[in-house]
């Protein structure tokens, strides 16, 4: 007689999680070979579930798969990657055998089941288990049943019950009796460090970076706005130190935003293992010679990429024009519109994609300013490695000047981290005030615009001016309205003046036809502003 068994288990699409329907039927064989299949548009490691779900029963005492089995995973069309599916084809199994009593296979039904299986029994982590949780939550399952070490992870999502197991047969025995001393695990936030994820705090100070007080009001201002940032200047001028700064002047993570970050490291990373809520911002800093996938995302089943990692961090980029085009071109998507698309001919994923850039570069190959014809056809080249597309997507682009001698010998003061953090802080409130939650003025749209930057007389003739001028381009006209916003918010002023209008157009500095670093960085009006 045919018998079936269906559990709820999930697929990863991006850093969603969908729901997948594992289903079992079994049957006494009548000798021959035995007959086993998984179908449903399974990968190799989906394949080969059955032979360690076969090797995990045997060793629990559960006895082997039946003569005839075949599991079916639905919806059809989804690609099933991975060994998730391990634990739930076991119970599914046992389920449709007629092993698990009905009380049971009820309590399963309510329950979204994920879990890799060792040849002994034990449960192994899996990866994307906070979006495993927030999947059981909104379907309104009761529980999640899953590996100990993914629990506190999963226990970060409200109104989920998190039983996690470490062998098949505790989850067994939780599934005939629903009580079990391992499934107490409250919601807890527990905190992520460094060497766990990848996440780093900020181990540099802005005080121990020498005579750049303008580069530091400049990213005072990028913090606050959000604004992403390119540091132009010679090499030694600090650019690298004040970049891997930023993460300590940022504000603290939101809920939200903390549960963002620990979903896409829980996809990427294949699980926080001990940990729970990651409660840093992240900063990534990859290297120039790293390939699209590694930097945008990609691959044949499609992974995110750094610039996902950095979500709602920092994203430094050294030595910007070194990076591939393909790569740099591949930025303006993310930078525009805070995601990542990537098509496959069967699917198409989304990843999160709004970290605070920090770009650095040289102003030429050879590291430095130069005056002579030869050095400033050098410099053009240089950075006409860099599309205009690109640069205007970017909001700020500063000079970083290299630092006199005085200044390296002379005791140290200026800006420190902790009163520049005061500024973005005290910046973010009005910001949250005026406009909502979790938006800078970075991500504010061109008619909000015309509303939270309406600028008088004056300054709208200034920025008329710089546009004629710097041959500044529409989406560049916004960039300098949402600069000046933000050195207003951190200035108090309300209303957006002409010295903010001002200011803001300075730090558009590779929209000049030159760039030398004895040169001034505007003419005219816009200079004496």
């Amino acid at each position: 007689m045919l018998a079936m068994s269906c559990i709820t288990s999930f697929a990863l699409r991006g850093i969603e999680a969908e729901p997948i329907a594992v289903e079992s039927t079994t049957t006494e064989g009548k000798g021959g070979a035995p007959r086993r299949t998984v179908v449903g548009l399974p990968d190799a490691a989906v394949r080969e579930s059955l032979e360690r779900v076969h090797a995990a029963l045997r060793a629990s005492g559960l006895g082997g798969l039946p003569h005839e089995s075949v599991v079916n995973l639905a919806p059809a069309d989804l690609r099933k990657e991975g060994p998730v599916y391990d634990l739930p084809i076991a119970l599914s199994l046992l389920g449709a055998a007629r092993v698990l009593s009905d009380a049971a296979c009820v309590r399963l039904s309510r329950t979204v089941v994920a879990g890799e299986l060792a040849l002994d029994g034990s449960v192994r982590s899996v990866r994307g288990i906070t979006s495993m949780s927030m999947l059981a939550r909104e379907r309104g399952a009761t529980t999640v049943l899953l590996p100990a070490s993914n629990a506190p992870e999963a226990a970060i999502v409200r109104g989920i019950e998190v039983v996690g197991v470490r062998s098949l047969r505790e989850a067994v025995a939780w599934a005939e009796s629903g009580v079990m001393d391992l499934s107490a695990c409250e919601h807890s936030a527990v905190e992520v460090g460094p060497s766990t994820v990848g996440i780093a705090t900020a181990s540099l100070d802005f005080v121990e970076v020498r005579g750049q007080e303008s580069a530091k009001r400049a990213l005072v201002i990028a913090a606050a706005g959000a604004h992403n940032t390119l540091l132009v200047g010679s090499a030694g001028s600090g650019k690298t130190m004040m970049a891997r700064a930023m993460p300590g002047i940022l504000p603290p993570l939101s809920e939200e935003e903390a549960l963002e970050i620990t979903r896409v490291y829980s996809v990427a990373l294949g699980g926080l293992r001990q940990s729970g809520l990651v409660r840093e911002r992240p900063f990534r800093s990859p290297h120039h010679s790293a390939s699209m996938a590694a930097i945008i995302g990609g691959g044949s089943n499609p992974r995110p990429g750094e610039v996902t990692l950095a979500h709602l961090g920092v994203l430094f980029l050294d030595e910007l024009p070194e990076f591939s085009r393909q790569v740099l071109e591949g930025l303006r998507e993310p930078l525009e519109d805070g995601f990542v698309s990537i098509a496959r001919a069967a699917s198409r994923v989304r990843f999160p994609a709004r970290p605070l850039l920090i770009a650095a570069m040289n102003p030429s190959h050879s590291g430095g300013f130069g005056m002579s014809g030869k050095s400033m056809r050098d410099q053009e080249r240089y950075i006409g490695r860099l599309s205009g597309p690109l640069l205007d997507r970017i909001d700020m682009h500063i000079a970083v000047r290299a630092v006199g001698f005085s200044a390296l010998t002379a005791p140290r003061r200026g800006m420190h981290s902790m009163h520049m953090r005061e500024l973005v802080q005290a910046a973010r409130s009005r910001m949250e005030l005026r406009q909502g939650s979790a938006r800078p003025n970075a991500y504010l749209r061109s008619r909000e615009l015309d509303e939270y930057a309406a600028l008088d007389a004056n300054s709208s003739t200034l920025l008329s001016e710089a546009i004629s001028a710097l041959g500044l381009s529409a989406r560049a006209y916004d960039k300098v309205r949402r600069v000046a916003r933000t050195i207003a918010d951190i200035d108090g002023s309300a209303p957006v003046l002409e010295a903010h209008v001002a200011e803001a157009v300075q730090y558009r500095l590779l929209d000049r036809h030159r760039v030398s670093e004895s040169e001034p960085m505007a003419r005219g009006r816009v200079l004496h502003a």
